[in-house]
């Protein structure tokens, strides 16, 4: 339906990647929201330049993409630092915010393996059909950028990996964040 508010979820093939840099607040992400020519089960294809000019608005208005959990624009969970287009598609880099407690609970998920999806929401604004029934995307009106449980690319994969943290690390991080959690909540 062109015109309406529309989701694509995906698990980036080339990897959302949890990132380490002590120069930043929150814990740091990155990966591919948007794969171009890759078919969705949806029966859509984003084109390559799909999101230049919405990305070229939003820096014109001095707006940014936002950064949602599962899509609710309630609970918003971080901040996209970067997000841009290249050959492979709608590349993004951002901070979880972990002073939020979606934020944290979001960063305790993709720690565990338990969520590793992308999503775009997205407004269509020019589109067309082939003759395989295919939507191709041509141009998008980018809103926000989530981190979901189901994404619409099953077959894609995202490696949700910290550079410099070990298992054991990962389950420190986890601890330390269930304790906040539970601090902030008054259980402690």
């Amino acid at each position: 339906m062109q015109g309406a508010l529309e989701r694509k979820d995906m698990q980036a093939e080339l990897g959302l990647r949890v990132v380490k840099d002590n120069g930043i607040e929150g814990l740091g992400i990155e990966g591919y929201a948007s794969l171009f020519g890759k078919r969705d089960q949806g029966g859509d294809v984003v084109q390559k330049g799909a999101y230049a000019a919405s990305l070229k608005r939003l820096a014109a208005g001095g707006r940014a993409v936002k950064m949602l959990w599962q899509h609710d624009p309630a609970q918003p969970i971080g901040i996209w630092d970067e997000v841009r287009e290249d050959a492979t598609g709608l590349w993004v880099k951002g901070r979880l915010l972990t002073e939020v407690e979606k934020g944290r609970e979001a960063a305790a998920l993709l720690a565990a393996g338990a969520i590793d999806g992308l999503s775009i929401g997205y407004r269509t604004v020019r589109a067309e059909r082939d003759g395989k029934g295919q939507r191709l995307l041509q141009e998008l009106e980018l809103w926000e950028v989530s981190l979901v449980t189901f994404p619409m690319l099953p077959e894609a994969r995202v490696a949700a990996k910290g550079d410099e943290l070990d298992a054991a690390s990962w389950r420190s991080v986890v601890e330390v964040l269930n304790r906040a959690t539970e601090a902030i909540a008054g259980r402690i």
